[in-house]
């Protein structure tokens, strides 16, 4: 009998899986609340990580994961991400992604932070995920797949504990799709920000309609704050430092260098935490970010930051700035959720008939700090398995789980805190975001987590039952950003992104119980 599959959104986790479970003989309808490709993976600039090079292994890159994610990483997912990697390179060319080459044909590979070599693949310069996107558009529009665009999923529909389908709102009309198997692909969570990379459609749908439906939420409190954004949030990829640039304050003082060893090539939470130092130095103002070094003349920095970075080049310059001559303001902002809806190797939640993969799933590969470009790659990978594991679904086999993300636990420390209401200011999206920036940021206290949560509790009791797509969206932030806050109370000591201000230990603090801050209820 041909198995039913609905996937919820089309980036390229999403639609990597609907590609694979339709190539399968399943009837596969993908619905995205926007257009076709509206979402994160357009915007990625830096590339995909994957062992390609000669003296680079996968050991190399499994280690590398599990330092940057401070010791929260699950080994055997890391080693499914690294091992899959030049299997996912393929997929992507397969499909028509033209990866940049030299002369001689070889792939061009940047370097990040915290990767030990260069191990990046790009497309387009600092374009590539939207080459991949593009290309995964035609594939899809070219593949027996049901695509519904501009249509909205509010719920899941479970029946007996099992997942059935999903409630999908077009315009004013509301209907129910029926469906063997559910693919969350979502997204993330960067609109619960004042400052974020992330596109306005990433506004935690995915998690909350998995909190809605029952199913294991964990490890939300580690939100990754990108070191450097333009003001107005537009991302200036990692793999600029990756060629040399560095990061300066106000007197032209290169700061990261006193934070850690790798200076701006570090772990992203220890640089982004590193700029807010400096900028706190500095009454706020945001610090500079120079590559005006990367080339021997001005003249021959410009040739190469237009060909190498065409979109940043083109938005700096934009907003009438000179970088190869000037240095040019950045500050953090939110940029990835390296929690979510907690799955297996293959994508299966703990509620029968649910997957989720990409940026809204906790997989078990990033830990408390994502390594950077391992999100293309755990898209590729796990969207893949998700439809392999839907294809011999009947089997009903029961799913080995990554440590520690299978029981559950309250954080005490969420129900200690006192919650206080700071404002009667009625809600809004934008004193959403306020209050989680300010509050639930690059770094946290009892104080201000217990603050917040009293804001969050007042705006849920207010608030009034959805009817359109804005206010879906809305409700959906207000629910994820309350279990957000919920984790990060719950963990009083700080691991990776997730950063205690009141953590009065004397050294950085390594979780050597790999355990997770699951949420302390599961919402009906």
């Amino acid at each position: 009998m041909t198995r039913r599959v609905v996937v919820v959104g089309s980036g390229l986790a999403g639609g990597m899986c609907a590609l694979r479970a339709a190539g399968t003989g399943c009837e596969v309808v993908l619905v995205t609340k926007g257009s076709l490709g509206e979402g994160s993976t357009a915007y990625a600039q830096g590339g995909i990580a994957a062992v390609t090079a000669v003296g680079d292994s996968v050991l190399a890159h499994v280690d590398d994961t599990l330092r940057a994610g401070a010791g929260l990483g699950e080994r055997d997912a890391v080693r499914v991400l690294a091992s899959a990697g030049p299997d996912a390179v393929g997929a992507l060319e397969a499909i028509g992604v033209a990866f940049d080459r030299d002369d001689s044909g070889a792939l061009r590979l940047g370097l990040e932070g915290a990767h030990r070599v260069p191990r990046i693949l790009h497309a387009g310069g600092d374009a590539t995920g939207d080459a991949i996107q593009r290309a995964l558009n035609r594939a899809l529009n070219a593949a027996p797949v049901d695509i519904r665009t501009d249509s909205f999923v509010t719920d899941l529909v479970v029946e007996d504990g099992a997942v059935r389908g999903v409630r999908v709102l077009s315009g004013e009309r509301t209907e129910t799709l029926t469906a063997d198997a559910v693919v969350l692909a979502t997204g993330g969570a960067g609109q619960l920000y004042a400052h974020t990379t992330n596109p306005a459609v990433a506004t935690a749908d995915g998690v909350a309609l998995a909190l809605r439906a029952g199913a294991t939420v964990t490890d939300l409190e580690f939100v990754q704050f990108h070191p450097t954004a333009l003001t107005d949030g537009t991302l200036v990829s990692e793999a600029v430092r990756g060629e040399g640039a560095v990061l300066v304050d106000e007197r032209a003082h290169r700061f990261c260098v006193e934070a850690h060893p790798d200076a701006e090539l570090a772990p992203r939470d220890v640089v982004a935490r590193a700029i807010a130092s400096a900028m706190a130095r500095q009454e706020g103002r945001p610090v500079l970010l120079d590559a005006t070094g990367l080339r021997e003349t001005p003249s021959a920095t410009a040739a190469f930051l237009a060909a190498r970075f065409p979109t940043i080049d083109a938005a700096v310059r934009a907003r009438g700035w000179d970088w190869s001559r000037h240095p040019v303001p950045v500050t953090p902002a939110a940029h990835y959720l390296m929690g979510g809806v907690a799955t297996d190797l293959d994508g299966r939640t703990d509620l029968d008939g649910l997957f989720a993969v990409g940026e809204v799933a906790r997989t078990g590969v990033h830990g408390a700090n994502r390594l950077a470009s391992n999100s293309l790659l755990e898209a590729v990978v796990f969207g893949t398995r998700a439809a392999d594991a839907i294809t011999g679904a009947a089997r009903r086999t029961a799913p080995v789980w990554p440590g520690g993300a299978q029981s559950t636990r309250t954080p005490a420390a969420a129900s200690a805190v006192p919650r206080r209401t700071p404002t009667s200011e009625p809600f809004s999206r934008e004193a959403l975001q306020t209050l989680m920036w300010e509050h639930v940021g690059l770094q946290r206290d009892a104080a201000g987590l217990g603050l917040a949560l009293g804001a969050l509790d007042a705006w849920t009791q207010a608030a009034a039952p959805p009817r359109s797509r804005r206010e879906h969206e809305d409700a959906n932030l207000l629910l994820v950003a309350r279990a957000l806050t919920a984790a990060a109370l719950g963990r009083p000591r700080s691991l990776g992104a997730h950063h205690r201000r009141d953590d009065a230990s004397a050294a950085p603090f390594v979780d050597t119980a790999l355990t997770s801050a699951v949420l302390p209820e599961k919402v009906a």
